[in-house]
């Protein structure tokens, strides 16, 4: 991912990469750097974002493992006048309106489970995009209560995410893919997206970028970007 920013910057005309950070490196800023892009790791994400925010440095973070539960501690205890951190869980446009499509339909359905599968080398499971997803589902069923996931006890189950069950796949030949399906009376809904290409990230990373020295606060997604 860090290899496509770069890509992506290299071709923006109001943009340009002056600064890499690697994992070896401190996490010190030169002076002409004007944003940081975080693309690390689930465990050395919350260190980028705290080290930008201390440089008074908007952040845009594109590592997965950002919960509810962290967004919602990160917000907490951030001034208003911190520099804004715009967390997206999948800069492909595709997957942010597969996940408006699920949450959508989740009214409607009583029995919902995900199943999403990447490339062997992915770090974390379940992915962010799932993680995202389901806390989603549950936010459009608030009134209705957690989703019917039974024999939930059994490892087999794959793991619940706000009530809902993830079951992550790690396998080579895949690139990203993520189905949500959703079971009703002599029914069954499947909202799938794959991703093939790295490229597919393209657009969502130039939208990101062009789109953060604008924002505020806390934003989490492409879809406040693109939907409104």
């Amino acid at each position: 991912m860090g290899r496509l920013v770069a890509e992506v910057v290299d071709g923006m005309a109001d943009a340009e990469v002056v600064q890499r950070v690697g994992s070896a490196d401190a996490l010190r800023f030169d002076e002409a750097v004007d944003a940081v892009v975080d693309v690390t790791l689930p465990q050395v994400s919350p260190d980028v974002v705290a080290a930008a925010t201390a440089a008074g440095l908007p952040v845009l973070v594109g590592t997965s493992g950002w919960s509810g539960e962290r967004i919602g501690s990160l917000r907490a205890g951030r001034p208003e006048d911190a520099p804004a951190v715009l967390i997206v869980p999948n800069f492909s446009v595709g997957a942010v309106l597969a996940a408006r499509f699920a949450e959508q339909a989740a009214t409607w359905f009583e029995s919902i489970e995900i199943v999403e599968a990447h490339h062997a080398g992915k770090a974390d499971s379940p992915s962010g995009t799932a993680v995202a997803t389901a806390e989603r589902i549950a936010a459009a069923r608030s009134e209705l209560g957690p989703v019917s996931a039974p024999h939930t006890d059994q490892r087999a189950r794959g793991q619940q995410v706000a009530s809902v069950p993830i079951h992550s796949l790690r396998l080579d030949g895949v690139q990203a893919k993520q189905d949500v399906l959703l079971g009703g009376p002599g029914e069954l809904l499947t909202i799938r997206h794959e991703t093939t290409s790295p490229v597919a990230y393209a657009a969502g990373i130039r939208l990101a970028i062009a789109a953060l020295p604008a924002l505020t606060g806390v934003t989490v997604g492409l879809e406040p970007l693109l939907l409104g």
